[in-house]
């Protein structure tokens, strides 16, 4: 019979994904008219084909990733700061949010 390594369950927890799915579920649990708008970036299948505009974005950041001068490797734990702000000068321009509050 295989043994468990004891240095395994010295591990905390801490990965990610299921914390995520863990809050994820909380919030819905207590606000069930508001989970349906929840947008899911996590792990796991898309629920909808991409959109044109999505896939183009995608065929062009692919492009980018091709050329040394506008490689992009891993990005900032709270994301660029172009992706951000692009973020809240589309979705959150008229509501006062600033790009430092969006990761």
């Amino acid at each position: 019979m295989a043994s468990i390594n004891s240095n395994f369950l010295k591990l905390k927890a801490g990965y990610l994904f299921p914390e995520i799915a863990r809050r994820v579920k909380a919030f819905s649990d207590a606000n069930p008219d508001k989970s349906a708008k929840i947008i899911r970036c996590g792990i796991g299948d898309v629920t909808e084909p991409l959109p044109a505009a999505v896939r183009a974005a995608m065929h062009e950041a692919i492009d980018e990733m091709g050329v040394r001068e506008t490689f992009k490797g891993y990005g900032p734990e709270q994301g660029y700061e172009f992706l951000r702000q692009a973020i809240v000068d589309n979705q959150f321009a008229n509501l006062g949010i600033s790009a430092d509050e969006v990761f």
